[in-house]
């Protein structure tokens, strides 16, 4: 059997300038990711075998031991583990959810994951996203498809100042390029705005 195809995302290092203080946008490594459609038996099941329960809040994430459960819809969760862990984790959840109704999809290499941090990050987001993302609007744990610009995404506000961001492979370069683009904005804003 041929190795499976490496999980590698289409973008180089973004060049986000060194000047930008308040902002810093890295690519996740690859990683794991499933979509789990289920019912609430299915759900319950799934989560023991993430080892995590799996939210049954809209638009929450949960988190444990470095795997992850957003809550995209009803019936719908995006989960995210370390890339060596899929393989365990989709048995896993085969075995416990077995009897259940339940699909579970491996999208691994449909899209990939950028990490945006800092004071500035919620103003480089809006910049694209037409959500609210102040705090008590878009609180930590947060998580939604939305859009950014012209292509859909998938944000999580991990803290205060980190969000992560699922975009499919093929937007992943707009994406980028609109984030650095953004992020000069913001900074020259914020810039100008002390330098008052």
């Amino acid at each position: 059997m041929a190795d499976p195809l490496p999980r590698q995302g289409p973008l180089t290092p973004l060049p986000l300038d060194e000047t930008l203080r308040g902002f810093a946008c890295a690519i996740v490594p690859p990683m794991a990711r499933f979509i789990l459609r289920a019912d609430d038996a299915a759900r319950a099941a799934a989560g023991r075998g993430l080892g995590l329960e799996l939210p049954s809040d809209p638009c929450r994430a949960a988190t444990r031991d470095g795997r992850s459960a957003l809550w995209l819809g009803p019936d719908e969760w995006l989960l995210l583990a370390a890339e060596a862990d899929g393989p365990a984790v989709a048995a896993a959840i085969a075995d416990s959810a077995a009897g259940t109704r339940h699909a579970l999809f491996d999208v691994g290499h449909r899209q990939i994951g950028l990490a945006l941090s800092g004071p500035l990050a919620a103003d480089v987001l809006a910049q694209g996203c037409p959500l609210d993302l102040d705090p008590s609007a878009f609180p930590v744990g947060m998580c939604t498809r939305t859009l950014l610009a012209k292509t859909e995404i998938v944000l999580w506000r991990r803290d205060a100042e980190r969000f992560h961001v699922e975009v499919a492979r093929s937007f992943a370069r707009y994406a980028g390029e609109l984030i650095v683009l953004a992020a000069r904005g913001a900074a020259a804003m914020a810039a100008a705005a002390g330098s008052r």
